[in-house]
C-alpha cells in the first residue's frame, strides 16, 4: 500500500498533468481560458476574486518554499527551526483561510447569479470540489498538528518525500509515519494535479509572453500631411464623377 500511495500513485497524477496539458494545448486551444464571468456580474466577483488569487498566490509560495528546499539551507542562512515554523504556521493560515473565504465568496456568487449559474458546468462543480477538499484539509492539517497539537516538522518527511520523486528514486517509507491529515491533504492535491488539465484552472499555466514580441498596433494619424487628398466632411458624400453622353 505504501508503494502504491507514495510511489505509483504521484507518478501516475504527474503523467496525467503534463500528458493532459500537451493534449489541452493541442487539441483544445480554444477552451485554454477561465471562461470569464465578468460579463454577468462584476461587483461580488471584485471582492472574491483578488482574496482567493492572493490566497493561492501565497500558499503556492509557501508550499515551494517548504517542500523544495530543503531544512539545511534555511538553517545555514540563519533561521531556525522556531522561526520558520512560526512564520509558516502564521503566514501558511492567513493564506489558506483567504483562499477559502475568496472561493466561499465566489462560489455563493456563482449560485445566486442567474447568468453565473447557467454558465456552470458539471466540470466546473467538480472542480470546485476537489480545490476546496484540498484546502480545507491542508488547513486542517496545520491547525490540528501546530494549534491543536505539540507540532509536526513535515520538512524532516513530506519534504524529503517529495523532491525524492524528482530525484526519481522515491522513498515511500519517509510518509509511512506521516500523521493522517497530512497523508490526506497530500493524496487529494495529487487528484488536484491530475484533473487540473481538465478544468478552467488550465489557465494558471498561462503567461502573457507573446505581448512582448507582437507587432505594434498602426492607427491612423489625425494630422494632415503632405501628398494626401484632404478629408472631406462626412455629410457632403463621396464625389461626383462628370459623365459625357455619346
Amino acid at each position: 500500500m505504501n508503494v502504491l500511495l507514495w510511489v505509483v500513485y504521484p507518478y501516475l497524477a504527474i503523467a496525467v498533468l503534463v500528458g493532459g496539458l500537451i493534449w489541452r494545448y493541442r487539441y483544445d486551444k480554444f477552451g485554454w481560458t477561465t471562461r470569464s464571468s465578468q460579463l454577468y456580474e462584476s461587483a461580488v466577483l471584485r471582492w472574491g476574486s483578488p482574496m482567493f488569487h492572493f490566497g493561492v498566490l501565497m500558499v503556492l509560495v509557501g508550499h515551494i518554499g517548504g517542500l523544495l528546499i530543503p531544512k539545511s539551507w534555511t538553517e545555514a542562512v540563519g533561521v531556525t527551526e522556531h522561526t520558520y515554523h512560526l512564520m509558516a504556521v502564521f503566514i501558511g493560515t492567513v493564506a489558506g483561510f483567504c483562499t477559502l473565504i475568496g472561493m466561499a465568496i465566489l462560489i455563493a456568487r456563482r449560485r445566486l447569479t442567474g447568468p453565473v449559474f447557467a454558465a456552470t458546468t458539471k466540470n466546473d462543480k467538480a472542480m470546485y470540489v476537489v480545490l476546496a477538499a484540498v484546502i480545507v484539509m491542508g488547513l486542517w492539517a496545520t491547525l490540528k498538528a501546530n494549534v491543536a497539537g505539540d507540532g509536526y516538522d513535515y520538512r524532516e518527511t513530506v519534504s524529503p518525500w517529495f523532491r525524492s520523486l524528482f530525484y526519481l528514486q522515491p522513498d515511500p517509507d519517509l510518509m509511512a509515519g506521516v500523521p493522517t491529515t497530512f497523508q490526506t491533504h497530500v493524496i487529494v492535491a495529487f487528484a488536484l494535479f491530475a484533473f487540473w488539465p481538465f478544468t478552467r484552472l488550465v489557465h494558471a499555466f498561462s503567461a502573457p509572453v507573446g505581448y512582448l514580441t507582437r507587432p505594434y498596433v498602426v492607427y491612423r494619424s489625425r494630422d494632415t500631411r503632405p501628398g494626401l487628398r484632404p478629408s472631406r466632411p462626412g455629410w457632403e458624400g463621396p464625389p461626383t464623377v462628370p459623365t459625357t453622353r455619346r
